[in-house]
């Protein structure tokens, strides 16, 4: 199902049970996570055919990041019950689409380690 929203509402909060995951058709989204001062600190802005909240269809846990619209956008929201049912309707289609998230989900991981790395290097203030 599509659903529309304006810039400023709120997709999903951290730390809330995910039950879908998005696919960004129109707009942008801003991911972010509340730091120790409580202060938000944005990860990252998805644009038109970025997916978020992809694990929830997996493992259904709470949301380790926040969703917010930052550009008022069109969502496509797979549930994870919509997941499961496809995958005895078109088990070939659901296959696709796990591997396609496994590798989006891989590429965030290794990312973010780079990232860590180099935030380390910088407080070190060693480069290599």
């Amino acid at each position: 199902s599509y659903k529309e929203m304006d810039a400023g509402k709120t997709v999903f909060i951290e730390n809330m049970q995910g039950e879908s995951l998005y696919l960004i058709k129109e707009g942008t989204i801003r991911i972010s996570k509340m730091m120790a001062e409580g202060d938000e600190e944005t990860l990252v802005v998805l644009g038109p055919a970025d997916v978020f909240g992809e694990m929830a269809i997996f493992d259904g846990a709470h949301r380790s990041a926040t969703a917010r619209v930052a550009e008022n956008a069109v969502l496509l929201c797979l549930s994870k019950t919509d997941f499961e049912k496809l995958s005895i309707e078109n088990p070939a289609l659901c296959l696709k689409l796990a591997v396609n998230i496994n590798r989006l989900f891989s590429e965030r991981i290794r990312s973010s380690q780079a990232a860590h790395r180099e935030m380390l290097l910088d407080a070190l203030g060693r480069r290599d």
